[in-house]
């Protein structure tokens, strides 16, 4: 995320009803304490909560299966807020991260970037990425072609986004984000039949972050003037999955 992934691990994103999307990547040990309320009540095998009414805009991100990727076995499971904000604002404030996401501070701000996403419409699903029964990354999966991110590009319908940030540093630099943005983009593809598009846009400063879409199968189709950042809009096409 070959390419180094050590700054495509810490995250290039923003929430996607900002009108901003960046996906990266960054990673931090997580405590014993975390890991024991992250498994006390929900197995990192099995969907976290039950779908929402709304979820159907993104075909219920909480019933994709796990999938076995060369880096062990990878599931997304939509965050709950009482259970993940203090890992996930912890993630938020590491500085590789913070320097694209932009919500370094106290859980209030991580709660207010989510809340949106939580309580919205269902076209954002914030999601935990737990690999080997570890939580080690946060996801956005969001709808682009209902984001403002729409009117930086021609947009067709159903087109789904990814943002992501990898939580672990031992993560980082072994093609991990590389791995996981391919399983993604997969299972956006697999469980979303009428999708026939994956985007990313994460900020041309980042280089080893667009290394990484890159290797991960995903093309560059252009620059794109963002609200907050210059991005490189990185496009994974269901047609040409099998060849990249």
């Amino acid at each position: 995320m070959p390419p180094d992934d050590a700054h495509a691990d810490a995250g290039t994103g923003r929430a996607p009803q900002a009108g901003s999307g960046i996906e990266d990547t960054l990673d931090l040990k997580l405590s014993d304490e975390l890991l024991a309320l992250f498994g006390e009540d929900t197995p990192a095998s099995t969907p976290a909560t039950a779908p929402s009414a709304t979820s159907d805009l993104l075909d219920n991100p909480a019933e994709w299966r796990p999938v076995t990727t060369t880096a062990g076995v990878f599931q997304l499971v939509p965050v709950r807020l009482d259970r993940d904000l203090a890992v996930i604002s912890r993630w938020m404030n590491d500085p590789a991260v913070a320097t694209f996401w932009e919500l370094a501070g106290d859980e209030a701000v991580t709660a207010t970037h989510l809340r949106p996403q939580l309580d919205g419409d269902g076209r954002s699903v914030p999601c935990l990425g737990v690999l080997s029964g570890i939580p080690m990354s946060y996801w956005e999966i969001y709808r682009a072609d209902l984001d403002p991110l729409a009117r930086h590009y021609p947009a067709r319908p159903h087109d789904t986004g990814i943002h992501l940030l990898i939580g672990g540093v031992n993560n980082r630099g072994r093609g991990v984000g590389t791995t996981l943005l391919r399983a993604v983009s997969d299972l956006v593809l697999d469980n979303r039949p009428l999708c026939a598009r994956v985007v990313a846009e994460p900020d041309l400063r980042n280089t080893p972050s667009v290394s990484a879409f890159l290797s991960a199968g995903f093309r560059f189709s252009a620059e794109v003037e963002l609200a907050d950042k210059r991005a490189a809009l990185m496009v994974r096409d269901r047609a040409h999955r099998a060849q990249l």
